[in-house]
């Protein structure tokens, strides 16, 4: 029976995850066909049907995920925030450079910003500003890293990060 959390299912959603995300980075997502996907996986296209509509479904549902466990890192605000943030993408680098790659941290816009923060620490006036410059930093920050290898740990970056925050 191919309930919809058992292991077999969950193993196959989870080979068809990692070879799509292998497989964007050499390709755009419009040259992949979910029989390149099947060949590789060694699975029927029934089982990917079964699982995803089409590649852009499939492409939809890992970034959905990503973004609840990105989101759910940051449900406690302490200090290690920054450390949590990178020690999930340092965890996941494959499917960040993806991300990435798609443009989805256009599209989408993960909730770690304390905006009640951001306008009692700034003026409300540009506090709007202020959100948009932080959001394309902290993403351009994270880019370089990806793009590095991600050498430093991501103690060190959460370092970075507040050392040119300054604290705030």
């Amino acid at each position: 029976m191919n309930v919809k959390n058992n292991r077999r299912r969950r193993e196959s959603i989870e080979k068809i995850e990692k070879v799509f995300l292998d497989m964007l980075m050499s390709k755009e997502l419009h040259q992949i066909t979910v029989t390149d996907i099947c060949k590789k996986t060694a699975l029927n296209r029934s089982t990917f049907y079964a699982n995803f509509v089409d590649i852009y479904d499939l492409a939809d549902k890992l970034r959905e995920q990503l973004e609840k466990d990105f989101n759910t890192q940051f449900q406690d605000t302490d200090n290690r925030s920054a450390e949590k943030m990178f020690r999930h993408i340092y965890e996941n680098q494959l499917f960040y450079k993806v991300y990435f790659k798609l443009g989805y941290d256009q599209k989408n816009q993960v909730n770690i910003y304390d905006k009640a923060r951001a306008y009692k620490d700034f003026d409300d006036k540009h506090t709007k500003y202020h959100i948009e410059f932080f959001r394309n930093g902290l993403n351009s920050i994270i880019k370089m890293w990806l793009a590095g290898g991600c050498i430093e740990t991501p103690e060190e970056m959460a370092e970075i990060l507040k050392s040119e925050y300054r604290g705030r």
